[in-house]
């Protein structure tokens, strides 16, 4: 009979954990931008200039700096503080060593330091894979033995058992629970290890964080031509690049090889840039306030979150169709923009039943590409281009007869 009744547990117990971890979600993640305005005390000049609609906030710019890698087509931040910055200010990047949050470090200091016990994110969602596969092999392994008995009822009997799926024997989703490995068993690592490899914990070397951040191009730009709070270190040389040098290298990162190259950087410049589509595309909604992120695991080019992937999972899927003004360019390009083509029903149906599978709603994000016959080439030369591309969506749902009759 268990200790703790209905009256002696105090309610909402559990609600009061997810509300702390809440709030404290809330307290880390408070500012949606890198940059940070800090308002002045209340005074009364401050009071004056409010009621003429002015301000004497002050603006916090990070200034954060990042290496541009052509071959990854990222910029990789390596400084911590940075890090932390960008990953708690907006979301943008992951980490390296990470599923998304750059999380290596406390990974290693957990592990070294308390065991284990406190996990970080990502190591939960690792043993809740691990305790799903094992629930799957201990109900596969329950059916098969279920079924064996009945055989042997048959076999010794002559009665037709039908075996069953569901019941006392066989694990449900609801009633099973992973087991719990004994203190001090021989098969667990730390155990078989020698005596003497295990060092005490004032002996072992200090950690360092190796892992690095990694922006995408888009991601890169949006933060040092909208915010002025990313500074993009030349590969080779580690000096900061100009506005008009990141702008042609992350043009030219997207585009294939050529051979001879061209004598001019604006001679290899291209509307249908992937690099200026899905900027234009990654420009808009975060414009809108969505937290753009990367939707490749669900076969989208992105997903959009209302306030980030720590609070909810993406509302909606996205995946950019480029559209030629003039469909003579497609023709006449070097470059085989991605979604430029019809595709076929059954890959549209496919994505689709993917994102409603997870809850998640499809839309379809038409990049009108200019025409090279309406605007010169050397539009291309400066963020001035992006003005003449357009945006339009539709929002996709998948049709269930069985649930839309009415």
């Amino acid at each position: 009979m268990s200790l703790i009744g209905p009256s002696s547990r105090p309610k909402g117990s559990g609600a009061q954990k997810g509300g702390a971890r809440k709030q404290e979600n809330n307290r880390i993640y408070a500012n949606p931008l890198p940059l940070l305005f800090v308002e002045p005390p209340p005074s009364r000049i401050g009071s004056l200039l409010g009621l003429l609609g002015l301000s004497l906030a002050r603006v916090e710019n990070p200034h954060c700096e990042g290496i541009f890698d052509p071959v990854t087509r990222s910029v990789w931040v390596s400084k911590p503080e940075h890090h932390l910055i960008l990953w708690r200010r907006g979301f943008f990047g992951k980490g390296d060593l990470s599923r998304s949050e750059p999380s290596w470090l406390a990974r290693q200091i957990n592990i070294r330091k308390s065991g284990g016990k406190q996990l970080t994110s990502e190591e939960i969602t690792a043993r809740r894979r691990a305790e799903r596969k094992q629930f799957k092999l201990d109900r596969a392994r329950a059916i098969a033995q279920v079924a064996e008995e009945a055989e042997m009822i048959f076999a010794t009997e002559g009665r037709v058992i039908a075996p069953a799926l569901s019941g006392p024997a066989i694990p449900s989703a609801a009633t099973w629970k992973p087991a719990r490995q004994p203190e001090g068993d021989i098969s667990s690592p730390a155990s078989t290890a020698p005596e003497e490899e295990i060092k005490p914990l004032e002996e072992e070397e200090p950690l360092v964080d190796v892992e690095h951040l990694q922006l995408t191009l888009q991601e890169a730009f949006f933060l040092l031509w909208n915010l002025d709070c990313l500074t993009v270190l030349h590969p080779q040389s580690l000096q900061p690049m100009t506005l008009q040098e990141i702008w042609l290298a992350f043009q030219q990162a997207e585009l294939p090889p050529r051979v001879p190259p061209p004598l001019k950087p604006s001679e290899s410049l291209q509307f249908d840039n992937p690099f200026l589509i899905n900027y234009v595309v990654y420009h808009h909604y975060r414009s809108l306030g969505w937290v753009v992120k990367g939707g490749i695991k669900f076969c989208v080019d992105y997903l959009l979150y209302k306030r980030g992937p720590v609070f909810t999972h993406a509302e909606l899927s996205l995946v950019v169709l480029p559209v030629y003004e003039d469909p003579e360019d497609q023709r006449l390009s070097s470059i085989e923009v991605h979604n430029s083509s019809p595709f076929a029903w059954s890959w549209l149906s496919t994505i689709n039943r993917v994102n409603s599978q997870v809850q998640k709603t499809l839309i379809l994000v038409y990049v009108t590409i200019p025409s090279r016959s309406r605007l010169p080439q050397d539009m291309l030369l400066t963020p001035a281009c992006l003005a003449h591309y357009s945006v339009r969506e539709v929002v996709l749902r998948r049709f269930i007869p069985a649930r839309m009759r009415d």
